[in-house]
């Protein structure tokens, strides 16, 4: 790979320094390690807002980590219906559901400037042989990634969808170091709709009343959250639910 295990490179030296090295494949791996990735891990030219990062049935190459933006996955059904997946913002992770098939199951597009660091998927996973470290980090962002794909799999309530997904929003901006209780969305209300599998006008419906009770205060995209303990609760019986249906299964 052209580096001498003395000098890193200035491509090593930025992973180091990036404050997203621990969501990252650096992050899970000692110095010495750092060289066998050097060159391989490759920073991403920017993508503009509506253009894609990778579509549907592209053939699975790169597992890609954000480090600005926020990017939408959504899939096409038979009927041409669009269904979101999800709303990914720096630090999460991009291509862990095309392994199996080694093709991209959903559309990926940015919702504003989007840059990421990727990596060949059999380079990852060969080196992850040789060290167990990257191993058990890609391990436990493949759970996560799971984890928050299954998180609306259960019928719950509108209303518990909702709060869960406000208290998810405030919890992912606190850990990139923003505010907890006021953001901008960059996703609109019809996407957040779609990830809900809500109706438009029954989000619409549910914002209001949101509103209406103080738990939270809308302006355009700006959201802020006032009654966060109130939400919590809603969000963590939506968590309860599920926990004891996968328990029953």
């Amino acid at each position: 790979m052209g580096t001498s295990f003395g000098a890193p490179s200035a491509r090593c030296r930025e992973c180091q320094s990036c404050p997203l090295v621990s969501d990252c494949f650096p992050g899970s791996l000692e110095a010495g390690n750092l060289h066998e990735l050097d060159g391989l891990i490759e920073h991403t030219a920017p993508v503009h807002t509506g253009s894609f990062l990778f579509r549907q049935g592209d053939p699975f190459q790169y597992i890609s980590v954000i480090r600005l933006g926020t990017v939408k996955t959504y899939s096409i059904d038979r009927e041409g219906r669009e269904q979101t997946l999800g709303f990914h913002m720096p630090g999460d992770i991009l291509g862990l559901s095309a392994i199996d098939e080694e093709r991209h199951p959903c559309n990926a597009i940015a919702l504003d400037t989007v840059t990421t660091c990727r990596l060949p998927f059999r380079v990852a996973a060969s080196l992850s042989a040789r060290m167990p470290q990257l191993q058990a980090k890609l391990f436990r962002l493949l759970s996560r990634d799971i984890a928050r794909a299954t998180q609306l799999s259960c019928n719950n309530s509108a209303d518990e969808r909702l709060a869960a997904f406000l208290i998810g929003m405030a919890d992912r901006m606190a850990a990139r170091g923003y505010s907890a209780s006021r953001w901008q969305l960059t996703m609109s209300r019809m996407d957040i709709a779609s990830y809900l599998r809500l109706a438009p006008e029954t989000l619409s419906r549910l914002l209001r009343r949101f509103q209406a009770e103080g738990l939270v205060a809308l302006d355009g995209r700006e959201v802020e959250v006032r009654g966060r303990e109130r939400l919590q609760a809603m969000a963590a019986a939506e968590a309860d639910l599920d926990q004891v249906r996968r328990e029953a299964a």
